[in-house]
């Protein structure tokens, strides 16, 4: 029972959906985030699968650009804009002088003119390229369907590598902060829990890779590997800037890099499908 009590765990965390804290006749369970990040990739893959789904079946009726919206503004319901949070908080804290300014910065709930430009910037690049998606897919599609399916699988890959990613950046580097929401991940998270993210994430990457290859024939594989690429040199980014700008990771570093890495995966699934 610890590992579906582990992605419900994930899911409470990444996502607004409401889980279950407790089972019948049961005490309140644990909960530790740490032991849950082997499930990241698999809450993001399936939150991908419905947001990419949604947006093929809104796109006839609606437009794709419409439709881009709605995807967008979905995601933003279903995941309580954490993510975007996080980004928000970092573009402001990049207007302090040293360390200390840029975490007491980031700390504080008001966004500044960064803060919001980052994530206006990021929301609109995000529906400029499901919409050119949306519009590759519809235009290609073979038979009433394949389209749902196919633009559900690269959504999936690109939210399901931004969450799987986070594992190894908050492993790399130290907790920037003396305490905050992130510090029970970064510090629980021991070397097995990492590899098992990540061969979670693999599998995960490997699944929705069969079904592409399916739909795609071999472009599934040049596909995966582009938004691989992409997704992990933008985090690897972001790490090199948290550890020169901050001294380490913190809650809202991680938030930033799974956004910019859908970004990249979707800018890059945009040139191989656009």
């Amino acid at each position: 029972m610890r590992p579906l009590a582990s992605f419900l765990d994930a899911t409470a965390f990444l996502t607004r959906v409401p889980v279950p804290v407790r089972w019948p006749g049961s005490a309140r369970r644990a909960f530790d985030l740490a032991a849950a990040a082997w499930a990241f990739p698999v809450v993001g893959a399936l939150l991908g699968l419905v947001l990419g789904g949604v947006g093929v079946l809104l796109a006839g009726p609606l437009g794709v650009l419409a439709a881009a919206v709605v995807v967008v503004a979905l995601e933003v319901v279903l995941t309580g804009a954490l993510h975007l949070d996080g980004l928000a908080d970092c573009a402001d804290g990049c207007g302090g002088r040293d360390w200390e300014s840029r975490l007491r910065i980031m700390k504080d709930h008001a966004s500044g003119v960064y803060g919001v430009a980052a994530v206006v910037l990021v929301l609109l690049l995000q529906v400029a390229l499901l919409a050119r998606l949306l519009e590759a897919g519809l235009a290609e599609a073979d038979a009433v369907g394949l389209e749902v399916v196919e633009m559900a699988v690269v959504v999936a890959m690109a939210l399901a590598l931004s969450r799987g990613l986070l594992l190894p950046l908050a492993a790399a580097l130290p907790y920037a902060r003396a305490e905050g929401t992130g510090r029970a991940l970064v510090e629980g998270l021991t070397r097995g829990r990492v590899v098992a993210g990540v061969v979670s994430t693999v599998v995960v990457l490997a699944l929705l890779t069969a079904v592409g290859w399916w739909l795609m024939g071999p472009g599934a594989v040049v596909l995966v590997l582009a938004v691989l690429g992409t997704g992990s040199v933008t985090v690897l980014l972001v790490g090199l800037w948290a550890r020169h700008t901050l001294g380490g990771v913190t809650g809202d570093v991680l938030g930033a890099a799974a956004e910019l890495s859908v970004v990249a995966a979707l800018a890059a699934a945009t040139v191989l499908r656009g």
